[in-house]
């Protein structure tokens, strides 16, 4: 037997009846009967290609059909069809019309006589199912034919609209399409750990037949298993994120999207969308069968998914997905502070971890700071249990606290910002010698456009009632640094951290009247139509710098 197919010519609208004749809606008399009457029209029908992986797109409740024909020439004829469905579960079935080699072979070549199809609608007909599934996974028939016969699938999906790939081969000896699994597909965890999670499988029969062709892709997820790499695919572009055609050609960087991150290291490609519904990270790492997945979150659940992908014709197999959940973080140290002593946090953003200190009362009267020293800190004191304050700070804070001797006080401190964030903190119930200096009103630094020059400005700022050093610097910025420099200023660090260069002066000064505690400065000796960025620092007694809010002032470009 051999396979034979059905090319030619037909009339515009005969062809239009052919495609509507074969994407009807569900017949209500049986597949046989429908098979019977649309025997002897199947030559202007759809048409399984041999040897090659179609495509077929399905609509919700309408069924599809397409045919194949195996015709008389050896005495056995073995063939294979699979089917990957994309998406939801679907119903299909083969069913077989066994028929006369000679009308076949006229059919085929469209030389046939109405006599003929006459005698042949008389006679016997011999129509049976031979193959049926509903599901979602892929499924394979293989099957062998020792007569001239005609091949119906026909394919239907309930649940709605989606598509599914078939492949048919009557070729069983010159290798298949998809890559080889092996005898146990199933997915080994080895090791587990609070971010990590250890994999491994056993290789693939075709990565030792062909291995330059072949390779191992990963899909990780935090939802459920995927049994083919098309429906992985499927369901990423349905959650809002768009990925590359196929895991084995994600080595192009053009095909990524704004919300994906390649990742290439050591050889292996990693690929991270990010969307509402969660993480999913696609790892191909060559012909390796053994991998950790690093950087994920402790006490998660997450899926596996192995691929085996052929990189010549991008055809996959999947072994069996497995799934593991990471140890829960263990309970963070809490950190004991000591009378006076100044500690720095610095906090992860993207974590949202607590940073929990603790402090046993020595007297009645106690006095928390803190200094914000970069981003947005949420400070959280409780006292014995019971919460004293909750709030989000900014600048300096204070908080004086009554209680009792021995009272045990927790403060949690966490970032309100992807990025991290520090603070300082002290805790000390000597109030009458305070760290930090006495604060202005304000600590903005304003500049006057008026007195602006090509090669000056004038900045002014608040001051105290107590005698203290102030210490202006200067940096030249350019346009696109002006966010980042904003942004990232750390205000607890003082002096110390710039560079001698871009110090301008230091100056004692104070006002009983604090109507009267401001103080000006004029900036001499810079470029036209430059940019630059203005600090001022405030030292009180213990030495310990507060810094001003930093202010860019532009020169004129004409004067």
């Amino acid at each position: 037997l051999k396979m034979s197919w059905f090319w030619f010519y037909v009339p515009l609208h005969l062809l239009m009846a052919a495609c509507l004749c074969h994407s009807i809606k569900a017949p209500t008399t049986s597949s046989q009967q429908s098979f019977k009457t649309d025997l002897f029209n199947f030559y202007h029908s759809l048409m399984l290609a041999d040897g090659k992986e179609t495509t077929v797109h399905l609509l919700k409740d309408i069924s599809k059909r397409y045919y194949f024909v195996l015709e008389e020439g050896r005495a056995l004829a073995p063939f294979t069809i699979t089917v990957t469905p994309c998406d939801v579960p679907i119903e299909w079935s083969i069913l077989v019309h066994k028929a006369s080699a000679s009308f076949l072979g006229k059919a085929a070549r469209g030389d046939h006589d109405t006599e003929e199809v006459s005698k042949s609608q008389k006679a016997p007909s011999m129509v049976s199912t031979i193959f049926n599934y509903k599901g979602n996974s892929v499924e394979t028939y293989m099957g062998m034919s020792s007569h001239s016969a005609l091949y119906m699938l026909e394919f239907l999906s309930t649940e709605r609209d989606t598509h599914i790939t078939v492949y048919l081969t009557t070729d069983t000896t010159s290798g298949q399409l998809y890559p080889e699994l092996p005898v146990d597909p199933r997915i080994d965890v080895v090791g587990i750990g609070h971010t990590t999670v250890t994999l491994t499988w056993k290789h693939s029969p075709s990565v030792l037949q062909h291995r330059e062709n072949i390779q191992y892709c990963l899909l990780v997820n935090e939802k459920h298993n995927y049994k083919s790499l098309c429906a992985a695919e499927t369901a990423i572009r349905s959650s809002g994120m768009k990925l590359p055609p196929t895991l084995a050609l994600s080595l192009s960087p053009y095909l990524l999207e704004p919300q994906q991150v390649m990742i290439l290291s050591n050889s292996e490609l990693s690929i991270i969308n990010k969307a509402s519904s969660g993480e999913v990270r696609q790892i191909c790492m060559g012909t390796k069968n053994t991998y950790t997945v690093l950087n994920l979150s402790p006490s998660t659940q997450y899926y596996f998914d192995v691929f085996i992908v052929n990189l010549l014709t991008n055809a996959s197999a999947a072994y069996t997905g497995t799934f593991a959940r990471t140890l829960e973080e263990p309970e963070p140290k809490v950190m004991e502070l000591k009378d006076g002593k100044v500690i720095q946090v610095v906090l992860d953003g993207k974590k949202q971890k607590f940073y929990s200190l603790q402090y046993q009362a020595r007297h009645k009267k106690i006095q928390f700071t803190f200094q914000l020293c970069r981003g947005q800190v949420r400070v959280h004191i409780t006292k014995n249990g019971k919460t004293v304050a909750l709030e989000n700070i900014s600048g300096l804070r204070y908080f004086l606290l009554k209680g009792k001797l021995l009272d045990t006080y927790l403060v949690q401190l966490r970032s309100t910002e992807e990025s991290n964030s520090s603070v300082k903190v002290q805790v000390s119930p000597h109030f009458h010698k305070p760290l930090f200096p006495l604060l202005p009103e304000s600590l903005k630094i304003k500049s006057f456009s008026k007195l602006r020059t090509c090669n000056s400005v004038t900045i002014a700022w608040l001051g105290t009632q107590e005698e203290s050093k102030y210490c202006v610097y200067k940096k030249r910025i350019e346009e696109d640094q002006v966010w980042m420099e904003l942004r990232s200023a750390d205000r607890c660090s003082g002096p110390e951290s710039r560079h001698k260069s871009e110090k301008v002066l230091c100056k004692y000064f104070y006002d009983i009247n604090l109507q009267r505690a401001v103080t000006t400065e004029t900036i001499k000796g810079l470029d036209a139509g430059t940019l630059y960025l203005f600090d001022v620092y405030l030292f009180g007694p213990s030495g310990i710098p507060v810094r001003y809010h930093s202010k860019v002032v532009k020169t004129r470009k004409k004067c």
